[in-house]
């Protein structure tokens, strides 16, 4: 037989597994509507020149482009083809790619349906989004992500709502975790002080990287950019300032009093932190001078999230964007989000053991199928079990009950229902608990009483 596999970097989900992804996409839907955030979706494939330049240098490398379809290669000179300049030649045969994120398709929609939208707009999205990274422990190239944005207000109430947010969903799943925060108006003002303002993107891409590869490695690639040793030097005290938020706010203010970029991040922290005091988070909420997050589209507060008691990455961030849709042509119009990482999430919660018993209902009552008399019998009754809500099936062929029995121990099936000669003339159902072994003769509604009382024990 011939060997059948996915690409990597995906997976394929069971039913128990899709049971567990319900799971969490309906907790964090919950949550996104509990403050009045209402659901959008977009295509899985933007033209490219939506997604091209919005990432970075890095994010466009990992774009999935689209052959144009038919002869792509129709129009394109043999010479190009030789030249084999891959940049400039997906440029002449791919047209499309699928998204990289739900932040960019969702500006874009901001800006093609703006007459529509009443400002300031609160949508959220649960959609896959694809990448071309190299695939390893918790990182895919195919995967969801559940995106919760406001656009079209400036206002640090938002930013707050969002950290609300994340502390409510991860509370409903019981994941402890640590929220950094950051804001690159500092990380601009971090990059004048030390001489080095047309940095910006090179200090913020290597920081992001200082988790994963530690800060002598960083300090490396930012003189591999262009960074004067000087400047990497003067960098270093700024990056690794100690203390509380307030301890090392105050400190940055000192430090960038000549930056008016600079200055506005701090004051900009210092407001949402004095929010934050008011507020009873059950996570800790900290001010972390490396965090950067590598997208070149964020412009104020940053935010990253991490399971305190797995190590995985990132399981959800996002941050300020003020003008994102003005690439599109629709100018000062200033957004914040967050991307919660559902297949993390479900990693953490799969490794933690956090699911609820109940999530996995598939199931919950077979009835034996003996014969054509007692399958006439049997679709009788059944409809009862499922009008009260109960999930039932009928074994579909007269197999031999030891077959029968098995299907319903592999299903994990709690309960099963054997009808014969004697029950059909009593007009009763004889009802098995598999787990105990006990069996019962019972009416229809009694039979269905029973089993709804144990679903509810």
């Amino acid at each position: 037989m011939k060997k059948v596999n996915i690409p990597k970097g995906t997976r394929d989900y069971s039913p128990d597994a899709m049971a567990r992804r319900r799971y969490i996409f309906n907790t964090i839907e919950k949550v996104f509507r509990l403050y009045g955030y209402q659901p959008i979706e977009t295509p899985a494939m933007e033209n490219l020149d939506t997604l091209l330049g919005k990432y970075g240098e890095e994010g466009d490398k990992l774009l999935f482009k689209i052959l144009n379809s038919g002869n792509f290669l129709s129009g394109v000179e043999d010479e190009q083809v030789q030249q084999k300049d891959v940049a400039r030649l997906s440029a002449l045969i791919c047209e499309k790619g699928l998204r990289y994120d739900l932040t960019v398709p969702f500006a874009r929609y901001v800006v093609q349906h703006r007459n529509e939208i009443n400002f300031p707009f609160k949508r959220y999205q649960i959609q896959p989004v694809w990448r071309a990274d190299r695939p390893q422990k918790g990182r895919y190239r195919e995967f969801y992500q559940c995106d919760v944005d406001i656009i079209g207000s400036r206002s640090l109430l938002n930013e707050l709502e969002l950290i609300e947010i994340i502390d409510r969903v991860f509370e409903k799943f019981e994941i402890n975790i640590n929220i950094r925060t950051n804001n690159r108006k500092i990380l601009a003002g971090i990059a004048e002080l030390i001489g080095a303002r047309d940095h910006l993107t090179d200090i913020t891409v290597a920081l992001d990287k200082i988790e994963k590869i530690g800060t002598e490695q960083v300090n490396e690639e930012l003189r591999s950019r262009g960074l004067s040793a000087e400047a990497v030097d003067k960098l270093q005290p700024i990056i690794h300032i100690s203390g509380d938020h307030s301890e090392k706010l105050n400190t940055l203010k000192n430090r960038l009093s000549d930056s008016e970029t600079g200055i506005q991040g701090v004051n900009e922290m210092i407001t949402l932190f004095n929010y934050l005091e008011d507020q009873n988070l059950k996570s800790e909420v900290e001010l972390d001078l490396t965090l950067a997050r590598g997208l070149n589209y964020y412009t104020g507060a940053i935010i990253e999230v991490l399971a305190s008691d797995v190590q995985i990455g990132s399981i959800c961030g996002g941050g300020r964007y003020d003008d994102l849709t003005g690439i599109f042509g629709l100018e000062d119009v200033s957004g914040v989000g967050v991307s919660f990482g559902a297949d993390r999430i479900y990693d953490v919660l799969y490794q933690l053991d956090l699911y609820p018993d109940e999530v996995i209902t598939g199931t919950r009552v077979l009835f034996i199928n003996f014969g054509s008399n007692e399958e006439k019998y049997i679709l009788s009754v059944l409809p009862a079990f499922r009008r009260a809500g109960i999930e039932t099936e009928m074994y579909p062929d007269h197999a031999k009950l030891k077959k029968q029995m098995s299907y319903a121990n592999s299903k994990g099936i709690p309960f099963v229902v054997l009808v014969g000669e004697d029950e059909i003339q009593k007009n009763v159902l004889t009802i098995k608990d598999m787990d105990t072994g006990k069996q019962e003769e019972l009416t229809t509604e009694k039979a269905i009483r029973h089993v709804l009382g144990a679903h509810h024990e």
